[in-house]
């Protein structure tokens, strides 16, 4: 099955409309783990909530339909499919548009800076900064990423992983952090990360489109695109990454934690680049993962 709408008889409760005109969208698949902190930390803020998931097998289902949320079940073809699909299937009736992972949480100076800015209407999209957290503890590691737009203006570029939105007119920052609680443990963090490891490798394998524009001096983004597509081809490249993580980002200053997080974000481009040479030597590529969660 590629589609599926929760009926009225699947699901009697309505979103209790929020006092912000936002209609915040996720996608899922087993975020179970994940799903009553989100739609709690978006009760009585949001006006509307969606859910795009994947046909789960855990209780994420049962959680959002309990807190209200509008679920639409559709099978995974890829992060910029789904999130196309979501823009262009649901019935979206506020004005903004919020694309949120469900480990991700907003603060209260973020919902009151947003809340500022939609009343302002001075702009088509919003800049916010993400701050992550990994086993429990903040790190000094905070990306400036595109999540806010007026409803209908934007689309994604069509990718199967590291998806991009795309919003003409004018952008603007948002005060406030968007914290980004990456997997509950190492456990899941170790499997979700093979799973993206095994994406970006069948993009480099078939030499398929990036999220954007690999250029070395252009955006932030950009440069993170150049990174992937070259980062093979450095000298020391390990090495150096896992200085450029641990000294030159600052994670030195999250003690044990940080030098961790330093040293397992290096071994997952190893993992990349790794099956990317073992599907050269087979010559074809694996099996799609099924994955999905944003991975910015």
């Amino acid at each position: 099955m590629d589609y599926r709408e929760v009926t009225t008889e699947d699901q009697t409760k309505s979103w209790s409309t929020g006092c912000v005109p936002v209609a915040v969208i996720m996608i899922s698949l087993n975020e179970g783990h994940n799903m009553r902190d989100v739609l709690e930390n978006l009760k009585g803020w949001a006006q509307e909530v969606f859910l795009v998931d994947s046909f789960s097998s855990d209780d994420t289902l049962e959680i959002a339909k309990e807190y209200g949320v509008k679920v639409i079940q559709n099978s995974f073809k890829g992060f910029g499919d789904q999130w196309n699909f979501a823009l262009s299937q649901l019935p979206i009736a506020s004005p903004w548009t919020m694309k949120l992972d469900p480990d991700e949480r907003l603060t209260e100076a973020l919902k009151e800076n947003i809340q500022v800015e939609i009343q302002s209407n001075k702009s088509n999209g919003m800049i916010i900064k993400r701050h992550l957290f990994f086993m429990g503890e903040i790190l000094p590691i905070r990306q400036n990423i595109l999540r806010i737009w007026k409803t209908g203006s934007c689309h994604f570029t069509d990718v199967s992983v590291n998806e991009h939105p795309i919003v003409e007119g004018k952008k603007i920052h948002i005060d406030g952090d968007l914290e980004h609680h990456d997997s509950p443990d190492l456990d899941h963090w170790f499997e979700k990360q093979n799973r993206y490891s095994t994406y970006e490798a069948i993009i480099a394998y078939s030499d398929a489109n990036l999220a954007d524009r690999p250029v070395l001096l252009g955006t932030t983004f950009q440069r993170r695109m150049w990174l992937k597509k070259n980062f093979s081809k450095l000298p020391f490249r390990f090495i150096l990454l896992f200085v450029y993580y641990y000294l030159v980002k600052g994670l030195w200053r999250s003690g044990r934690v940080g030098y961790i997080w330093s040293r397992l974000r290096v071994d997952v481009m190893r993992y990349r680049e790794y099956k990317y040479f073992e599907m050269k030597n087979l010559g074809h590529i694996y099996s799609r993962p099924h994955i999905h969660k944003s991975k910015e």
